[in-house]
């Protein structure tokens, strides 16, 4: 018999853990002290009961629910939450109707929009005026970057407010509280093993949702005595840990572990295994512009200048997705991840970047040498901006030795193309031009 079966009616009735546990003011959330710590912008605002709309930008799991239910509940604003997976202009606008009627009645309203990105510009649209009249205060909530999906005006009347995976520390707040205070849990006598602990912590990516989740799971998977004894080893958290993955949950708890499995199968240049995930994904609702998005960061990181022409495949794909919607989007999707799989691969550029960030971060802001500044003006001329420059298109294949790097920076090779693909060109056409940072490795 489970654990839940041997409750009260009343007990059995409960909300899952996770939604049982969300704090309901400023001061009991754990985690993203950047905007709910003391002087910082949330808790500012709500000491001063000024909130203004805003979208919450950051992974699953990592508060932007309750957050928006805090606001709501500290500045005593009616609140509206809705889904912009199944909610139209029609809902929009019977919420504002409503929240007309509730600001001549003196009460705010609030409406929470979950997974705002996947509101087309007409629902958007519908949004603006009340947003900036002010009958309601929007609050959207997002796991993808809003400059992407959310339109611009509707962007300009928002704060946008970004939070991060929670720490482990945050974690292990969070549980101990669950285990400490919950209306179950805390009637129990529970074992957590220590390895079985770090394993749930360490396995949900910073998603307490997913951590809550795993713990109730383990509980449900236990056989318990009459004394309501639990024990959670090693094994019983993974067993946990792999029901919860059974099921693709379509708000993000593990659409970022098959995306990374479709990117590494692609980055591995393995059609089959990548066009599989991206069927799990698809087949479960996922949203087909965020794969696609993916697919151009991968094409430009994996694949580079080994096939140039993967970039601008990946783009067109998404510009088509974009356009068509599913379902036959996923026929674009489909081959535009099997020609990005079949392609040479190379991380090249991409190294290249990182490497030029780091010798950035390490030294002193460069002096642009006085060759290479621009000489727009007669005094910049005078002080000889410019001078000295030669003009690459006036010499034989259009290259002149230059030194182009700060003075005294000796050449860095940033940029060590691969021998394969299209790279292959471009290392020997570097080779001959500067052999004292190439060298052919035929």
């Amino acid at each position: 018999m489970e654990l839940f079966d041997k409750q009260t009616d009343k007990q059995a009735l409960l909300p899952p853990l996770a939604e049982r546990m969300r704090p309901t003011v400023i001061e009991d959330f754990v985690g993203q002290e950047h905007l709910t710590g003391d002087g910082k912008i949330l808790h500012k605002a709500l000491a001063a009961k000024g909130i203004f709309s805003m979208i919450l930008w950051g992974p699953p799991g990592s508060g932007k629910t309750t957050l928006a239910r805090i606001i709501s509940r500290q500045i005593s604003a009616k609140f509206f939450q809705i889904s912009a997976v199944s909610a139209g202009v029609k809902d929009v606008r019977k919420i504002i109707d409503q929240a007309d009627l509730n600001r001549r009645q003196g009460n705010k309203t609030i409406l929470f929009i979950d997974e705002i990105h996947r509101f087309n510009k007409a629902q958007q649209d519908a949004l603006l005026h009340a947003v900036e009249s002010g009958a309601l205060t929007l609050i959207g909530a997002t796991t993808e970057n809003p400059s992407f999906e959310v339109i611009a005006p509707l962007l300009s009347r928002c704060r946008v407010l970004k939070l991060t995976n929670l720490s482990d520390e945050n974690l292990e707040t969070i549980l101990s509280q669950a285990m400490d205070n919950d209306i179950i849990l805390q009637k129990m006598d529970i074992l957590l093993d220590s390895d079985a602990r770090q394993l749930l912590i360490h396995t949900v990516n910073g998603d307490a949702r997913k951590l809550l989740n795993a713990i109730e799971i383990c509980l449900q998977l236990t056989h318990t005595d009459t004394e309501k004894r639990v024990h959670i080893n090693l094994a019983l958290a993974r067993e946990a840990l792999q029901q919860r993955n059974l099921l693709y949950d379509k708000k993000g708890d593990y659409h970022y572990d098959v995306i990374s499995a479709l990117i590494k199968s692609v980055r591995g240049s393995d059609p089959d295994a990548a066009v599989y995930w991206l069927a799990v994904m698809l087949e479960n609702g996922e949203d087909p512009l965020f794969v696609a998005r993916r697919l151009i960061i991968l094409a430009s990181e994996d694949i580079g200048n080994a096939s140039p022409l993967a970039l601008s495949v990946a783009t067109s794909g998404f510009q088509a997705v974009h356009a068509i919607g599913m379902p036959e989007a996923a026929i674009v999707l489909a081959q535009v991840t099997n020609y990005l799989a079949a392609s040479p691969k190379s991380n090249a550029s991409y190294l290249s970047l990182r490497k030029a960030q780091a010798a950035v971060k390490e030294g002193e802001l460069p002096v642009v040498p006085l060759h290479l500044r621009n000489a727009p003006t007669k005094l910049m001329k005078s002080m000889d901006f410019g001078k000295g420059y030669q003009y690459p298109h006036d010499f034989p294949d259009a290259f002149v030795e230059e030194c182009y790097l700060p003075d005294g920076m000796q050449a860095p090779g940033f940029y060590q193309p691969k021998n394969f693909g299209t790279e292959k060109f471009i290392r020997e056409r570097l080779c001959k031009l500067w052999p004292s940072r190439y060298r052919d490795t035929d």
